[in-house]
């Protein structure tokens, strides 16, 4: 049996580095009047399975197998839009990875076969701290972790650390109690994400980067510079959208939309932001992920189409609907669906879809960014006000006209400006909230537009097939046509309407 949750980030839980010998404070001295401690003590082992060349690592996502608590299991984890899903498959006989696991991360391993790559084993005393009612006020874990790094001479490490959790009956007073009793102790905040970084820290620090898949601050770190932070990092969470999206698929899930979007943005980014990205690496890997996203549009196009339709049917008066209209479209349209996922899962397996994964994994870690990066510090306000002057200019000069392919290069004119702004967030703050807003706006009426003249191509095919088939009537279809040519009309007055 599989189960997936989502691990959202616990804003009540503070995590602390302390000594080997460090002594936790009198736990008692901070509890109410009748308050008590409940005590515990598990041991757990972790084994987390990765390739050779740390393929999973470097895309952020992890695979392990825990023994010794109530996880017991294997637990693969994948990051996706800032909050974590974890995958829980019961434990199997023997040590090797289970298929489905296997199958699950084949994109993200490169096809490489993974094996023990490392070993944590925790010991941890957990103190649960009660008030009269037995009510939980705070949750204290205190972890004594020894940890062993395969590689050319293993490394073994041994830490402790603490973690706080509040409970629905504690407050933020009962938190800074317990946080000046640990600091005054000598602990400190842990700067690890988690205790798989921080086995791999001291390996990392001699020249592999950091375990957490980021750059250390410091010395000629490119990173240093604002304006390369901010693109790493938008481009980092498109990165995460399409390797999440490569795992859902892979699962026999729907992630063709979200991982379309994550493209799109990260496309939109080397266009609009061209000027700070190498142009031949910036180049080659724009044509691939247009490649990839044709691919899964063919898909989306069809799933966006059969839900448009389904409305447009249902909202007709029963009188008007000839034959088997909804059934003939959901049938001719799910069979092309279907037909183009079997292409994209057969892409999956591909040389170039995983150099096109791999690509995108060096990217994470070290885009290819050019001088002009970080010496311009203004790069990013100029690039977003060139994208909204392209953007602006073509849907003014479009919304003139009737011309079709104007009004769609409009469109992703003003998308590139929607997530240009987006990107700027963290430079612009309410300014660029405000201008993503706009260039949204702009997106979806021109793209109610350029749905419905897909969709009055495709009512075309559709009422031609059912007027020479028999038993069917192309009347009905002849009806949505026109509706559809309505729709492309009105959305071209809203164009106008924008400027």
């Amino acid at each position: 049996m599989v189960s997936s949750r989502t691990e959202h980030e616990d804003e009540r839980e503070d995590r602390y580095e302390v000594g080997l010998g460090f002594a936790l404070p009198k736990l008692q001295e901070l509890l109410p009047t009748a308050g008590q401690i409940e005590q515990d003590e598990t041991i757990q082992e972790s084994v987390f399975y990765d390739t050779a060349e740390r393929d999973l690592q470097r895309q952020h996502l992890t695979l392990q197998r825990r023994t010794g608590d109530i996880d017991t299991g294997w637990q693969l984890t994948v990051p996706a839009d800032k909050t974590p899903t974890e995958i829980v498959v019961p434990s199997s006989d023997g040590d090797a990875v289970p298929d489905e696991l296997a199958s699950w991360v084949a994109g993200v391993a490169l096809g490489n076969p993974m094996h023990p790559v490392t070993t944590l084993t925790t010991v941890r005393h957990t103190y649960l701290l009660l008030d009269a009612d037995a009510c939980l006020l705070a949750k204290i874990t205190d972890d004594v972790v020894h940890g062993t790094v395969a590689g050319d001479g293993a490394l073994a490490t041994e830490w402790r650390e603490v973690t706080v959790a509040l409970g629905e009956a504690g407050g933020k007073k009962m938190r800074r109690a317990i946080g000046r009793s640990l600091t005054r102790g000598g602990g400190r905040p842990l700067q690890y994400p988690s205790k798989l970084a921080r086995a791999l820290a001291d390996r990392h620090r001699g020249g592999e980067g950091r375990a957490d898949g980021k750059r250390d601050p410091g010395g000629t770190d490119p990173s240093t510079s604002p304006t390369v932070r901010v693109v790493t990092d938008y481009l980092e969470a498109q990165v995460q959208a399409i390797v999440a999206g490569d795992v859902w698929l892979r699962r026999g899930l729907d992630a063709v939309h979200p991982t379309r979007v994550g493209i799109r943005r990260f496309r939109s980014t080397l266009r609009v932001f061209e000027k700070v990205l190498e142009p031949a690496a910036r180049t080659t890997l724009d044509a691939e992920l247009s490649w990839y996203a044709g691919l899964l549009g063919e898909v989306r196009d069809r799933q966006v189409q059969r839900a448009r339709f389904t409305r447009a049917v249902a909202a007709l008066p029963s009188e008007l609907v000839m034959g088997p209209v909804a059934a003939r479209i959901e049938e001719d349209l799910l069979a092309e669906q279907l037909h183009h996922l079997t292409d994209v899962r057969t892409v999956l397996d591909g040389e170039r879809y995983r150099a096109l994964l791999a690509t995108l994994a060096q990217w994470r870690t070290a885009p290819p960014f050019t001088d002009d990066a970080a010496a311009d510090p203004g790069v990013i306000r100029t690039a977003l006000r060139r994208a909204e002057r392209k953007a602006l200019k073509r849907v003014a000069a479009a919304a003139k006209g009737a011309d079709e392919e104007a009004l769609h290069r409009a469109r992703k004119a003003a998308k590139r400006a929607r997530y240009a702004a987006e990107l700027a967030e963290p430079v612009l703050g309410k300014k660029a909230k405000k201008k993503v807003a706009r260039y949204k706006k702009m997106q979806e009426v021109l793209g109610e537009h350029q749905d419905s003249v897909v969709a009055s191509g495709i009512l075309r095919r559709l009422g031609a097939r059912a007027g020479t088939t028999p038993g069917e009537n192309g009347f009905t279809f002849g009806l949505l046509y026109g509706l559809e040519l309505q729709a492309v009309r009105q959305a071209r007055m809203d164009a106008a309407r924008l400027m």
